[in-house]
Formats: structure tokens, C-alpha cells, sequence
């Protein structure tokens, strides 16, 4: 890849930022398209960044963006939605992406998908994960496109809307109901996310693979929901809920307005474990622990901007 031009779908989300960043400090020159453009100012700080305001749901607008890029990263994701809604961004986005590098030649695409992404799960995150994942791959072949899909466990780090939410929440109850306390995670920094794409881009040894991102610590929920507490110094009662009280405890969180703590979907989800059976993929690094990297929790956006500075030498 002689030009290094890459254009990152979702760019101006959670991972997408930490993943600009490290591709700006590699001398990349990055396209991030958004619906609204002001809410990804903080990467005009990077060099070698455009943030183009549009809607990448547009085929031609996706054929424009696709146009003389090395490759194409597609982060899109949502967490609560309708079915037509995930449908819309797993499956269909993913798909309409990769006919517009085809038609444009380009040759190289890497895909966010989600470790437990199923398409026979009852969880409808899940299923349109798995769903678009499916689909990316088959494209993949079909059209000659090198494609590498990733499938995170939970991500935390700066900006995180998991491990950010309790965080709010501990601040304000003294006793904290948890639905599904007992369902296992094996949370993934950030930056470990962003540097396995940012390292797979040029990576030939990766076309065609699917790789699980976990870090290297098992917790249930219970125990990160503590482990947050410990962090802020705050000292709370959690209140493990059993199978039916979860269930309606995420049918009243979802008739919420506002930011959703959780859904009838993410209940649903949650039936299953979130962990990686052989970790992190060697090649790209070792990833850091969860215990040791929770600071962020205690500071505001400015360390974010700042963590984004740094990565680009600025």
C-alpha cells in the first residue's frame, strides 16, 4: 500500500478515535465521514485527518468516500435499537460498503463484528453481528476483496459507554441492583482494539481471518461493577438479581428515557459468557490488564484529547 489512504466508517465513534490516531501517527491519511461533523472536532487535532459531514447509509455517498482508498474499516455499531435499526447497521451498511469498494477497486476492508455474534442468537445485537459478519465474508470471496473481521468482548478505555455508565450510576445509589451479575467478560482495552486493526491493515497473514479480542483477566459482572466502586472510593451495596427479577429489571431500564443501563436485548445477550478461550491474538501485542487501567474513570474528556494527542506525537 504505497499511498496509505484509508477511510474508516464509524470513525468518529468510541474505537474510531483511538483508532485515527494510531493510523495518524503511522502517516496514514484518513477519511472519517459523519453525520454530524462537529461531533468528531476532537480528531481535527490529528494530521493527516478529514472529516467529511454525510450519510454512509447512501451508496453513492459510499462510493464517493470508497474512491482512491487504499482500504476501507467499517466500526459500525449500535447497541439498542429495533430490528429494522440493527439490520440497518450490521447487515446492510457492511454489505453496501463492500459493493462500493469493489466497484472502486479497492482491495483491502476490515470489519468490527462482536465476540458472541450469532446469527441464530435471540439477542438482536447479536444476531445482526453475526448476520453482517456472514455477509462480509462471503463478499469477501465473492468479490476478491482481502477482508478481516474482529470480534471484541466488551471494550472499556476513555470514552467507553460500559464501564462510564456504572460509573455514574455508583455515583448516585448506594445500593445497585445488577441483572445477570454472573455472566463473564474478559474486557478489552481500547487501544488494544485500535492497535490490532491499525496493525492488520498491512498485514497479508490476516486476510480472510476473524480474530477474538479479549483482555487477559475473566470477571463477572458483579466483580467489574466492584472493581469500578473501588476505583472511585465509593463503597456500594450490588444486589445480584436472579433470572426472572434480571428480566424485568431490563424490560423497566428499556421503558427509561435516555441513555438505556439495559435492554430486553442486552438481557438477552448476556445468557452467555463473553470470553475469549485463547485470549488475545499474540500477533498483535500483549493487551493490558483491566485493573490497571481504570484512571480514566476518576478524569474527564480532557484525558481522552490528551491520550489522542500523545498517540499522535503532538
Amino acid at each position: 500500500m504505497l499511498n496509505k489512504n484509508v477511510c474508516i466508517l464509524g470513525g468518529g465513534g468510541f474505537v474510531g478515535r483511538h483508532l485515527a490516531s494510531q493510523l495518524a501517527a503511522r502517516g496514514w491519511r484518513i477519511t472519517v465521514p459523519a453525520r454530524q461533523r462537529q461531533r468528531a472536532k476532537d480528531l481535527l487535532v490529528l494530521p493527516g485527518i478529514e472529516v467529511v459531514q454525510t450519510d454512509v447509509h447512501d451508496p453513492e455517498v459510499l462510493a464517493r468516500l470508497c474512491a482512491g482508498q487504499d482500504a476501507v474499516i467499517n466500526l459500525v455499531g449500535i447497541l439498542h435499537g429495533s430490528e429494522r435499526a440493527f439490520t440497518a447497521a450490521h447487515v446492510e451498511l457492511p454489505a453496501k460498503a463492500m459493493a462500493a469498494c469493489q466497484a472502486a477497486g479497492v482491495r483491502r476492508f476490515l470489519h468490527m463484528s462482536a465476540l458472541g455474534a450469532d446469527p441464530a442468537s435471540r439477542s438482536l445485537y447479536q444476531r445482526s453481528k453475526g448476520e453482517g459478519e456472514r455477509r462480509v465474508l462471503d463478499l469477501g470471496r465473492q468479490y476478491g476483496i482481502d477482508v478481516t473481521v474482529f470480534r471484541p468482548s466488551v471494550i472499556f478505555g476513555p470514552g467507553d459507554s460500559f464501564l462510564t455508565l456504572f460509573a455514574g450510576l455508583l455515583g448516585m445509589a448506594p445500593v445497585v441492583p445488577l441483572a445477570n451479575a454472573g455472566t463473564r467478560f474478559q474486557p478489552v482495552h481500547v487501544v488494544d482494539v485500535a492497535r490490532a486493526f491499525a496493525d492488520a491493515v498491512g498485514d497479508p497473514e490476516s486476510h480472510g481471518q476473524a480474530y477474538n479480542l479479549c483482555g487477559p483477566e475473566v470477571y463477572n459482572l458483579a466483580q467489574l461493577v466492584g472493581l469500578v466502586a473501588a476505583t472511585l472510593g465509593l463503597k456500594r451495596l450490588i444486589l445480584p438479581l436472579g433470572a426472572g427479577a434480571s428480566y424485568w429489571f431490563a424490560r423497566a431500564m428499556e421503558l427509561k428515557p435516555g441513555t438505556k443501563l439495559m435492554t430486553r436485548d442486552n438481557h438477552y445477550a448476556m445468557q452467555t459468557d463473553n470470553v475469549c478461550p485463547d485470549g488475545f491474538p499474540a500477533r498483535f501485542g500483549q493487551p493490558r490488564g483491566l485493573a490497571a487501567s481504570l484512571d480514566y474513570l476518576r478524569g474527564g474528556r480532557q484525558d481522552q484529547y490528551d491520550g489522542y494527542r500523545t498517540v499522535a506525537g503532538r
